[in-house]
């Protein structure tokens, strides 16, 4: 319980931190903003754990809890899909998800399923991690080239 007053406070700081980020690259001319989504898999089990933990994340300027799968196979973890806004770095983002699993729920720390923040990975592996802003930014670009083409 007593980390839970510790979480608390250290939660707004980030909320407020993270927003200041999101005002600073909105008003610069290149925001920064490179959408990456991440497969997290999850330490903390319970419901409750899970749904706190993916209601943190989404309260946090730039990010956003979009699904949870559940396990392929008996013994493996749940997977979290998070969207972060600033995903250059995604080993930076599963970095920040695991501070803040541990931060809530401390009793995690010394559950690694090979991510970065878990353990001492410092690799994604294929599939990790996704950016569908190249796909998208792709997908317009062929269609306003052949737009053009047509003219």
């Amino acid at each position: 319980m007593l980390h839970t007053l510790k979480f608390i406070p250290w939660l707004i700081g980030q909320i407020f931190i993270a927003g200041f980020d999101v005002i600073k690259a909105a008003v610069k001319k290149d925001t920064g903003f490179n959408p990456v989504v991440i497969r997290y898999p999850l330490r903390v089990t319970t419901d409750f754990q899970i749904a706190a933990l993916s209601t943190c994340i989404t309260m946090t300027p730039a990010t956003l809890s979009l699904g949870l799968r559940e396990p392929r196979n008996p013994g493996d973890p749940f997977i979290l899909l998070i969207q972060a806004v600033f995903g250059a770095d995604p080993v930076e983002v599963f970095e920040s998800i695991a501070d803040m699993e541990e931060r809530m729920s401390p009793h995690v720390k010394g559950i690694d399923h090979g991510v970065p923040g878990q353990g001492p990975h410092k690799d994604i592996r294929p599939g990790d991690a996704e950016w569908p802003s190249h796909e998208i930014a792709d997908t317009a670009q062929n269609t306003v080239s052949r737009d053009k083409r047509e003219f």
